[in-house]
């Protein structure tokens, strides 16, 4: 069988995904070498991966949905082969496949691996940001060895190490006078226009903090980028909701300010997840290891917007 695992990559990504343009701005790769990939694969096993849906992307036939379980296993094998080889003499030289949730990747990411590259500088880290639920996908179909989310969305195959309490705050513009408040009411937030963060799971969210108070806000705007989000707020064109914060954003040339909601509020926790019983490659055990040991000296704190009157709050 005359088949390469760039092949096998590229078939699987568009079987995840359910579309070769998807699969192609994901691998950053043209269409076209998906494309060929799959035709070749196809060509090899003599049966249709996928069917074509015209406009709609593409599906995988039932010997193809068997093929791409294979796939996957074996790219998976690989991956930790490869690490654990790379492995070899105490020290890991392999590398880690990461998944982080893409609006946390500013905050947690420079810590964490800052503090993963020094003590092991050979190392190398795949990184794959998205959605919640794409990167909890990811990390189910095998296609990264850990994740750091939240842990509302992890799922019974997959355990959770704790790393901190993402508390919701209130995200103002200076211009408004909320803003020279130590904590804002709920009630306050919604009778001003609401910028929403509009990623999977997160409506549902930012919906769940106000319906617990019996109000509901005014949703102006919304972006898929939080970046975008901060920008609309220091702006002025409203406030919005999000959990968390870097320890250097809350100065006066940002715009906004970074406060506390007054009311009692349900606080998600933030951490990496993992495929339970599975043997995992070092360079797994030793990031989960240097994450909890971050924990423990209190390093992701800065990322937190603290209840008022607490040391640690934003001012």
């Amino acid at each position: 069988m005359n088949l390469t695992f760039k092949q096998l990559r590229y078939a699987t990504a568009a079987g995840r995904l359910g579309s070769v343009a998807a699969a192609a701005a994901e691998i950053k790769i043209s269409q076209s070498s998906i494309t060929a990939a799959i035709d070749s694969i196809e060509a090899e096993l003599g049966v249709d991966l996928f069917i074509r849906l015209p406009a709609k992307g593409i599906r995988p036939t039932p010997a193809g949905r068997e093929a791409l379980t294979m796939m996957q296993g074996m790219l998976n094998h690989v991956a930790r082969f490869e690490s654990e080889l790379e492995s070899l003499g105490g020290s890991p030289r392999g590398f880690l496949r990461l998944g982080c949730y893409v609006t946390a990747a500013p905050y947690v990411l420079p810590l964490t691996l800052r503090a993963f590259s020094h003590r092991y500088p050979q190392a190398r880290v795949d990184l794959r940001e998205g959605d919640m639920m794409a990167i909890t996908d990811l990390l189910v179909a095998g296609e990264v060895d850990l994740a750091m989310t939240y842990r509302d969305v992890v799922t019974t195959e997959l355990e959770f190490h704790p790393l901190f309490e993402a508390r919701p705050y209130a995200l103002i513009s200076r211009e408004d006078p909320l803003s020279q408040a130590d904590a804002v009411s709920l009630h306050d937030l919604a009778k001003r226009p609401m910028v929403l963060l509009e990623l999977p799971l997160t409506r549902e969210y930012f919906n769940s903090i106000f319906d617990a108070v019996g109000i509901r806000p005014n949703i102006a705007h919304s972006s898929r980028s939080s970046e975008i989000v901060r920008a609309l707020v220091a702006g002025g064109f409203g406030v919005s909701i999000l959990n968390i914060s870097s320890g250097h954003e809350d100065f006066h040339g940002a715009g906004y300010r970074c406060l506390p909601i007054a009311e009692p509020v349900k606080i998600p926790e933030f951490g990496v997840a993992a495929v339970k019983g599975i043997r995992r490659p070092l360079m797994s055990r030793v990031f989960i290891e240097i994450c909890e040991s971050l924990r423990r000296d209190g390093v992701f704190e800065k990322l937190a917007v603290h209840e008022a009157g607490s040391k640690s709050t934003k001012k």
